[in-house]
């Protein structure tokens, strides 16, 4: 049996725990993410930017607040400290790898949102807030995969 020195249970285990725990954390930021990038979304809309400009610039925001909520539970309840690295680095891996899932998320909802628009565009026209949220999930899932395997790749104790 291959057990964890740590913990005594066997790794696989260790990684289920620590793949539902990250789902906590990353639900409780989708939420925060979600609700922030619909609302200045919403905003920027009423102030007359267009649709695909407007959900990018309310995911900008909705990212940025996420993030530092996200590295704090992250750190404490989903990965293991390395002890070769002090915070602050930490905490720059961390954004590094995050803004590239930003990157990732910006343009599955830039191009989604173009893409919806010419297949449907009197949907996008009539809901813009469905098809911006119809998006965002998708995006989610996407930028979710991604930054389970970097965080753990770069940031967990080996």
């Amino acid at each position: 049996m291959d057990n964890n020195e740590t913990t005594g249970k066997p790794k696989w285990k260790k990684l289920i725990a620590q793949i539902l725990k990250f789902g906590v954390v990353g639900g409780l930021s989708f939420l925060i993410d979600f609700i922030i990038t619909l609302i200045v979304s919403a905003i920027c809309r009423s102030a007359g930017m267009q649709v695909a400009t407007a959900a990018t610039v309310g995911g900008l925001f909705g990212f940025c607040i996420s993030l530092i909520f996200n590295y704090f539970m992250s750190m404490k309840y989903v990965f293991e400290r390395r002890d070769d690295i002090d915070r602050r680095k930490e905490f720059m891996i961390f954004a590094l790898l995050s803004l590239i899932g930003l990157g990732i998320n910006e343009l599955i909802l830039y191009f989604g949102v173009i893409i919806c628009d010419m297949a449907v565009p009197k949907l996008v026209a009539d809901y813009p807030s469905v098809i911006t949220a119809v998006v965002k999930m998708a995006a989610t899932g996407i930028v979710m995969v991604y930054n389970f395997i970097s965080r753990k790749m770069t940031l967990e104790k080996k």
